[in-house]
């Protein structure tokens, strides 16, 4: 699908036409699904954030700026919310353990306290590192987004993007390398990582 094409069918939406919704679904669904599995690992939860995700989008697009492809703003979407599950998935992980201690009266009582042994810290924290890589992801300049975008994230290999963007592998693989060194540089900037990860990239 074209971006002319895309945009005529959000324009529709917009206006009323709910169907033309279904054609963005169609045209996008294996996509987010795919990054979706690739984030959770999990069939199941991967098909529950897909159809969240194009809820959200229906419920969202009159917010939609037509400077970018409506692709990159859905996997977007689908990469908040996969951010926001693993997170709150690391959280439900924290179990109890039965504490018994004996009252002043002699009576045992039972309490039920949080086991900290098998917290899931390192999930945690990986998912707040690629919340903030995706917010340093989303201060790239447009061009040089989406194709990190599509490439980093979904997998989409070059002649795939070539083919989303309507334009050569050549210029998919330039962006790709600029966009790559100036997340670098964004990430070292806010300190998420070390200057050496500039000359390791």
């Amino acid at each position: 699908m074209t971006r002319e094409e895309e945009s005529s069918l959000i324009q529709k939406v917009i206006n009323g036409d709910k169907n033309a919704f279904e054609d963005l679904v169609l045209a996008n669904q294996k996509h987010v699904y795919n990054l979706a599995l690739k984030m959770t690992k999990n069939r199941e939860d991967a098909l529950d954030i897909s159809q969240e995700v194009f809820l959200k989008a229906y419920r969202q697009l009159d917010t939609f700026r037509f400077d970018a492809r409506f692709s990159v703003w859905l996997y977007k979407l689908t990469y908040n919310l996969c951010i926001d599950f693993l997170r709150k998935h690391a959280e439900n992980k924290a179990k109890t353990l039965p504490l018994e201690y004996e009252s002043d009266e002699g009576e045992v009582i039972l309490h039920e306290v949080p086991d900290l042994r098998n917290l899931p810290e390192d999930s945690l924290i990986r998912a707040e590192t690629r919340k903030t890589i995706a917010d340093s992801i989303q201060k790239l300049p447009p061009k040089l987004r989406e194709v990190l975008i599509m490439r980093e994230i979904t997998g989409m290999s070059y002649e795939e993007i070539s083919a989303t963007l309507g334009t050569n592998s050549g210029t998919v693989k330039s962006r790709l390398s600029r966009a790559r060194l100036r997340l670098a540089e964004i990430l070292v900037t806010s300190g998420t990582f070390p200057e050496n990860y500039r000359l390791n990239l």
